[in-house]
């Protein structure tokens, strides 16, 4: 089942019918799509794709000739090109009258095995970029190897690529496609508990509950959700123990620094090389108070929302787990489950704030979006907001996400207004999202004030569906 990645299906079909030289660099986390992007892009086209695997390069170059070989004579052959170069030729050779795609997955896994590929690949673009229509694709799931010694200045293959593409994770409009026949209330829920990534959402089933989702897959010992965040590790890290004590950490509340090297055990120059690489993975991120930029006041949280629950829900449970507690596993998820939705919520309600955005619907033309966190000096207090955005210095919004099961009062409008009065815009717009709605106060007040946007849960729905 493929779904969504319609910008970049359009932007790769554009560089196809250019009839020239085309070479796009795609790269991005595993399991996000790119193989399954690839594959539907060049179905029906004359194409060769080659993946990579992880050994040296007689193998990797016996398969890259067998898939050459094959599409050029219709048959599996045996012939192997002496050499990168000799198969890169021919190829090229192949591609002078007619558009050819040629696609090479996991390029790291080749290029590891092949010092002087990327040095090849440099010289036969230069020498026939100006009459080839081939159009070559590397891809890559090891985003640090990709953005160094393929997009990097100092790579040999800077300034040959004619597009990139980084392929993130769905959001939670296009998450709702792979879960359409669930409640809409469920579509969050299961958004939260897998993310965007479609290789986790094809785990879960739009025709069973979220409470038989997650036994399924998170509390089943043999399914391929159990140990994922591991196995991921495993694979894209060399030491995959103290990436786990960091990201548990971050995960039960040390957000800062000096809060997860005390916790880790390890000095915080050691923790913050590893922290840069979780970003880099797309596994955690950095946040400051929105339009500050004090180091001291960052946190860290988890970005990935599977990783995020498997380490809130999972890691403690795994002893109680494989003895088949199922149920009580889950009783002990149920109680904090909406809790935990509070966070999903707010990244729900930025996505929606950004598409009133780009849609000219919103009364505030934001440049970025982010929380805010700090003191206030009138209650001597720290105090939070869930979402501002600011479009110059003197207009801005503020918004506040309630994910519970009752209306939403007056007194979430009062304080919202009050902490944003710690800071000076003439003109200002509030928000107030909530999962089951308002009271009639509270519309009443918005009504009367005039800048303020109430929006539910099913609002948001609406407008995506």
């Amino acid at each position: 089942m493929f779904i969504g990645r319609e910008k970049e299906l359009n932007a790769l079909d554009q560089l196809y019918r250019s009839d020239k030289f085309e070479f796009v660099v795609i790269y991005g986390r595993r399991r996000v799509g790119k193989t399954a992007l690839i594959n539907h892009f060049i179905d029906g086209k004359k194409s060769i794709y080659f993946m990579g695997v992880e050994s040296n390069e007689k193998q990797n170059l016996e398969n890259m000739s067998k898939s050459i070989m094959e599409y050029s004579n219709g048959i599996q052959a045996d012939t192997c090109f002496a050499s990168y170069q000799a198969a890169l030729e021919y190829t090229f050779q192949l591609a002078e009258k007619e558009r050819v795609i040629l696609a090479i997955d996991e390029y790291p896994y080749v290029a590891r095995g092949s010092k002087s590929l990327a040095s090849t690949l440099q010289l036969l673009i230069d020498k026939h970029k100006d009459s080839s229509k081939l159009m070559l694709i590397l891809c890559g799931s090891s985003m640090s190897y990709m953005e160094d010694h393929v997009l990097a200045y100092k790579a040999p293959l800077y300034g040959r690529r004619t597009a990139q593409m980084k392929i993130m994770p769905f959001d939670f409009e296009e998450s709702c496609k792979y879960l359409k026949n669930l409640s809409d209330e469920d579509k969050a829920i299961l958004y939260g508990v897998a993310g965007g990534t479609p290789q986790y959402l094809l785990q879960m089933s739009d025709k069973l509950s979220v409470e038989d989702n997650i036994k399924n897959t998170f509390l089943n010992p043999m399914s391929f959700l159990y140990e994922e965040p591991v196995n991921l590790l495993k694979q894209e890290v060399r030491e995959p123990a103290i990436y786990t004590a960091i990201i548990t950490a971050i995960a039960t509340g040390h957000s800062r620094m000096s809060e997860i090297s005390t916790k880790v055990g390890e000095d915080t120059n050691v923790c913050s090389g590893y922290i840069k690489n979780l970003i880099n993975l797309g596994i955690i991120k950095k946040e400051t108070p929105y339009g500050e930029k004090d180091s001291k006041k960052s946190i860290y949280t988890i970005e990935d929302n599977m990783f995020c629950f498997w380490y809130r829900f999972v890691m403690d449970n795994t002893s109680v787990i494989v003895r088949g507690a199922t149920d009580l596993v889950y009783r002990r998820i149920e109680a904090q489950l909406s809790d935990y939705m509070g966070r999903v919520f707010e990244d729900i309600c930025r996505q929606y704030l950004w598409k009133q955005l780009l849609t000219g619907n919103s009364p505030i033309e934001f440049v970025s979006l982010g929380r805010w966190w700090g003191n206030d000096p009138k209650l001597k207090c720290q105090t939070e907001i869930d979402i501002m955005g600011e479009q110059d210095s003197n207009a801005a919004l503020f918004a506040e996400c309630k994910w519970r099961n009752e209306y939403v009062d007056l007194d979430v409008l009062e304080t919202l207004i009050g902490r944003s009065k710690l800071f000076h815009y003439t003109k200002v717009h509030y928000y107030l999202f909530s999962k089951s709605g308002f009271t009639k106060r509270c519309r009443d007040k918005a009504e009367e004030m005039g800048n303020v946007t109430l929006v539910s849960y099913e609002d948001i729905v609406k407008s995506i569906s």
